[in-house]
């Protein structure tokens, strides 16, 4: 390794990690708890989507196969968060949706992977949710591929 590979890597690796999102003081919820409240009141699987971004394998939730009608719910605070009348089946193997409720979710630039994402969270608790693409159905064009661990299903 030459002394220029040492120094791009590095580069690259400060660049990765100033683009990775994390939440800082300057962000505020309505509900905040700390760590070890968060671990107390989450499934192991919720605790690792909501408060560390892990993305749960694809074609693991029993959300993306949810048929019913009904809502789904952020799993940190219980904020509703999707209309069963927005769902789709995306065939990414995660629960698919082509808008949010009103005032349901904030984003968020992530540039964690390398390239610009934008990150969807719960507003209320800032719970990361998963992604959203410009590749969903009419009438928005907009997938909202979240986690299906990041979220509890309400049926009517």
């Amino acid at each position: 390794m030459t002394r220029r590979h040492f120094l791009l890597g590095g580069t690259g690796a400060m660049v990765l990690a100033a683009g990775m999102r994390s939440m800082t003081a300057a962000e505020t919820f309505e509900i905040t708890k700390s760590d070890a409240e968060w671990r107390r009141i989450l499934t192991p699987a919720q605790y690792a989507t909501l408060r560390h971004e892990v993305t749960e394998p694809p074609f693991s939730s029993p959300l993306d196969r949810e048929k019913r009608r009904g809502t789904f719910a952020c799993a940190g605070c219980g904020l509703d968060l999707y209309s069963s009348a927005t769902k789709f089946d995306s065939r990414t193997g995660w629960p698919s949706f082509w808008t949010p409720l009103e005032n349901a979710v904030g984003t968020r630039r992530d540039l964690s992977l390398g390239m610009p994402r934008t990150e969807v969270h719960c507003r209320r608790c800032g719970g990361h949710l998963g992604h959203v693409f410009n590749d969903g159905p009419k009438p928005t064009g907009l997938r909202y591929c979240m986690n299906g661990t990041a979220m509890v299903f309400k049926p009517v």
